[in-house]
């Protein structure tokens, strides 16, 4: 088999178990390693965590490899397959997956292995592409403002109202999610949406009562 037949079975033909040879295997092999790297790229410019968890990033091209060497393998006789269905059921991922967007990224690494182990790179690669920009675009999409959440402490009970007044000049909307009242002192978190987040907390520290102000950023669920 020529290589120029192999680059077929690899890309856009599939193979059958009888057309698998050490020259399609690293030609698979080869092929899943670019798309896994591509994949390496991706996440790491996409990442926008706080901290950049780079052995996850790592363990991405790693799954889609493995991925594609299991599927070589399963084709190659059924008897393995049934075994490695019994090997795989044991194995359980237990770290959690705090991010949506890994849990994209690992179901990409995945599918780049399996259709690359079937034999469909080309396939694998429009999706690459297609999810790229997909990503990108829908990134850089502005939905909606983030809502923060606001603490301000008070050395006099009745100052909210002002609070409130002074939050209502910048906040179209705004919820109290909290208040704690003391003898002589008051301390509130605010959940609001606002652009002019400085203006906001200059003018609250502008209020006589108002001892500290503070805007905090959080990963909770919106409610308006």
């Amino acid at each position: 088999m020529s290589i120029t037949d192999v680059l077929k079975k690899s890309l856009l033909e599939g193979y059958a178990s009888s057309s698998i040879s050490v020259k399609s295997v690293v030609v698979c092999m080869v092929i899943t390693a670019l798309i896994a790297v591509y994949i390496f790229v991706v996440y790491r410019y996409m990442n926008r965590n706080a901290f950049y968890n780079k052995n996850f990033n790592i363990s991405l091209p790693a799954l889609a490899i493995i991925t594609a060497a299991i599927i070589l393998t399963i084709q190659s006789s059924i008897v393995i397959s049934l075994g490695m269905v019994g090997a795989l059921s044991i194995v359980r991922f237990r770290t959690a997956i705090k991010d949506p967007m890994d849990l994209v990224f690992l179901f990409w690494a995945i599918s780049a292995g399996i259709i690359c182990g079937a034999g469909y790179a080309v396939i694998a690669v429009i999706a690459s592409v297609v999810l790229t920009v997909g990503i990108v675009l829908l990134s850089g999409l502005a939905v909606m403002k983030e809502s923060v959440i606001l603490l301000v402490n008070a050395d006099e009970i009745n100052a909210e109202k002002d609070i409130i007044q002074v939050v209502e000049e910048y906040c179209s909307l705004y919820k109290v999610k909290a208040r704690n009242l003391s003898k002589d002192h008051l301390d509130m978190a605010i959940e609001v949406k606002v652009k002019e987040e400085g203006k906001l907390i200059i003018d609250l520290m502008g209020l006589k009562d108002v001892t500290s102000a503070s805007l905090l950023s959080h990963e909770g669920e919106v409610t308006f």
